[in-house]
């Protein structure tokens, strides 16, 4: 039984849920609808007279409260699909838009692997506000990996997006787990719910029990390879050529990983690119490796002793002695040649996870024999 101080926590609108509230019937009118939380006059679905009255509130859908006050997710009218409406404060990040516009409007080159614009919509009476209308993506650990295979191809798809954005004189700037999405829609046949991504969306998708939502049914990597996609362009910054020919001296912005060597006191300026190696090869040791600072669950798993080298010099402490990022992919495509059919296909076992659990090596080995018997690549890589 919910108590009254959860029953309030849920039934009254936060300060960062105002704002879309009072914007719906606009977005409507520009074709993006908000979830029914975010209908003027709303009440609660399990309030007297609601349709779900007397259920617990968080197991209804109206009662979930988005995480961040700049990100909400809506349905596309025309077709029905979901995306995500992101709010970006001019004044604070002055170069976000034109960035993101930017890199979208080099079309769907394969080595793109920046998250896509789908429209700009501008709030009227507000100068300094966009919305920028951007593709859904779940984390990228969402769900988990099951082969080193479906974990190498990421790596690699990860080194050719930020080679694609060096490339173009952009550095992200702030590289980190939460920051990295992917492409998962095709995973789940039958959808997940766009705000709560581990849950199926369906309205009818409750346990007869306990009354939850059901958690969202998918398929793994190797049955159907997915892209990933860099997210979150608000701290980035665009050079010219002739700026990239010498060291840049940039103010230190600290972005979501503050691990960096260029993040300690008393530095004040550095060169933004190699911080990307840094960071990029700080996520990869963290979320397979040595586990995570930020996430106790994280724990790392066994059997990656093949990226440490490479890693190990993408954080070094000097930037000049970390590689480029061309470097780094050239090196990667090395060590993914040495790497055996057998040992892509492993299962990943954690480092806290007794590898010998006979449920998981038993359901692991009849998809991995589907796998050969349906010739499905032990690197799954999209289509182009």
């Amino acid at each position: 039984m919910a108590s009254d101080d959860d029953d309030y926590y849920f039934e009254q609108l936060h300060e960062k849920e105002v704002y879309w509230r009072d914007r719906y019937a606009w977005l409507v009118e520009c074709g993006y609808q908000l979830r029914p939380r975010f209908r003027p006059g709303w009440k609660p679905s399990w309030a007297s007279g609601g349709a779900n009255e007397g259920e617990m509130p968080f197991s209804c859908e109206d009662s979930w409260v988005p995480l961040y006050r700049s990100i909400m997710d809506a349905r596309r009218l025309s077709d029905g699909k979901n995306v995500v409406l992101k709010k970006v404060e001019k004044a604070k990040h002055p170069a976000e838009v034109q960035i993101t516009e930017f890199l979208t409007s080099l079309g769907e080159n394969p080595q793109n692997h920046c998250i896509p614009v789908l429209e700009t919509l501008h709030p009227p009476n507000e100068p300094d506000i966009v919305i920028l209308v951007l593709a859904l993506v779940r984390r990228v650990d969402s769900p988990p990996f099951e082969t080193f295979g479906e974990a190498v191809e990421m790596f690699r798809q990860i080194f050719e997006a930020v080679q694609f954005l060096h490339h173009h004189n952009v550095a992200h700037r702030d590289l980190h787990s939460l920051n990295i999405g992917m492409d998962g829609s095709h995973l789940y046949a039958g959808g997940f719910h766009p705000a709560i991504h581990h849950q199926d969306r369906r309205p009818d998708a409750r346990d007869s029990i306990f009354l939850f939502r059901r958690n969202a049914k998918h398929t793994t990597r190797t049955w159907k390879p997915v892209k990933y996609y860099l997210v979150d362009f608000g701290i980035s910054r665009r050079y010219t050529d002739a700026q990239r020919e010498h060291y840049i001296h940039e103010p230190i912005i600290v972005g979501g990983d503050r691990a960096a060597p260029e993040y300690a006191p008393g530095v004040v300026t550095a060169d933004p690119f190699p911080i990307d190696i840094w960071t990029i090869a700080h996520f990869i040791h963290m979320d397979f490796i040595s586990g995570s600072d930020y996430d106790k669950s994280k724990v790392g798993y066994r059997g990656f002793e093949f990226m440490e080298p490479l890693l190990a010099d993408m954080m070094k402490e000097e930037q000049g002695d970390r590689p480029t990022i061309d470097e780094v992919v050239e090196r990667f495509a090395e060590i993914q040649k040495g790497l055996s059919s057998w040992k892509l296909r492993s299962r990943l076992v954690g480092k806290r996870e007794w590898r010998f659990w006979p449920h998981r090596i038993i359901a692991h080995w009849v998809r991995r024999i589907g796998y050969v018997l349906f010739r499905r690549p032990a690197l799954p890589v999209p289509s182009k």
